[in-house]
């Protein structure tokens, strides 16, 4: 009578990457990095607030093909840290808001199951951009999670919408995706405006300095 042998299953692989393109065109990499960027910023100090994109989302433990990969995502009562992959199970809660930035070719997943699996997973908020305005009408819609089931958050009368979990402003001028802080009224500037804001600090700084050497000169003069 033969023996037989068991063997062990080996450790489950959750890969770091589908394969797959971070954006499509330009135009949907830059407004990934942007939102990516004005929301890191944000959430900068917030220990508990974690910002990314384009990362595998694992929703079940075992199963390597139970997952997706959002645009850009929000996740608040999490730490802060690098991280190559996120596991719900480890975590202990999904992302409370994801950003897609639609296309022709995605919209059917976008529109469909994956905001779909976005409800069942229990993500609070799901916006939608089409910074091509190809599809989507209009080109920035938001879903609010209520008792399971996603609802469209009206749009104000300038078509701007209001994210509670985040509480920001979406708006979009001259076809960019936009943030304005519903407290202070201040919008949240995009990298490159950043680097512009930086550099006239710095030369209204170093154009202070050398105003107060002169007086302190003209004094000593005097």
């Amino acid at each position: 009578m033969g023996r037989t042998t068991t063997r062990r299953a080996g450790p489950v692989e959750y890969p770091e990457s589908d394969g797959s393109l971070i954006a499509e065109t330009d135009w949907h990499r830059e407004e990934m990095f942007a939102l990516l960027f004005m929301l890191e910023e944000r959430y900068r100090d917030d220990s508990d607030a974690y910002v990314s994109g384009h990362m595998l989302v694992y929703y079940e433990e075992g199963n390597p093909r139970a997952v997706f990969a959002p645009d850009v995502f929000v996740v608040f009562g999490v730490p802060k840290r690098m991280r190559p992959i996120y596991k719900l199970w480890e975590e202990g809660r999904p992302p409370d808001i994801v950003f897609e930035l639609s296309s022709r070719s995605t919209r059917r997943q976008d529109t469909g199951p994956k905001k779909d699996l976005c409800a069942a997973l229990g993500v609070a908020e799901y916006y939608l951009f089409d910074p091509l305005y190809e599809y989507l009408r209009p080109p920035v819609q938001g879903f609010l999670l209520l008792n399971g089931v996603y609802r469209a958050i009206e749009p104000d009368e300038n078509g701007g919408l209001f994210s509670p979990r985040l509480g920001l402003r979406l708006w979009l001028d001259d076809r960019h995706l936009q943030a304005t802080d519903q407290v202070t009224g201040e919008r949240l500037l995009r990298l490159a405006e950043l680097g512009a804001a930086r550099r006239d600090a710095e030369r209204r700084a170093a154009e202070a300095e050398a105003e107060l050497a002169r007086l302190r000169r003209r004094l000593g003069e005097e």
